[in-house]
């Protein structure tokens, strides 16, 4: 078992958590409860973290975050108004149409 990463705040470890499951990855969020003893232990050691139980599976589940928090941009026009459409977005925000294949 080892430790993917620290995240910043509960909901965050449990959404990487649950994405890395949909990812087919046997994780699980430790230190989930820390925070409430912050003050008697250093901050950073009461961090929620995302811990993997493969240890062969670190790199692959580690790319996998990567690319779900770092989603490329991308930008297109779209059909239904013509409005330009900026991100990671797949539904134009002007009239709901759905980005073109």
């Amino acid at each position: 078992m080892k430790r993917l990463l620290q995240a910043p705040n509960l909901a965050l470890a449990t959404l990487w958590a649950d994405l890395l499951r949909q990812g087919g990855f046997d994780v699980s969020v430790q230190r989930a409860y820390a925070s409430s003893i912050a003050g008697e232990i250093p901050p950073d050691q009461a961090l929620p973290e995302v811990w993997i139980a493969d240890d062969d599976q670190v790199d692959a589940a580690r790319a996998l975050l990567h690319e779900l928090r770092n989603p490329p941009f991308q930008r297109w026009v779209c059909r239904g108004c013509g409005e330009l459409i900026e991100g990671a977005f797949t539904q134009c925000w002007r009239c709901g149409a759905s980005m073109p294949p």
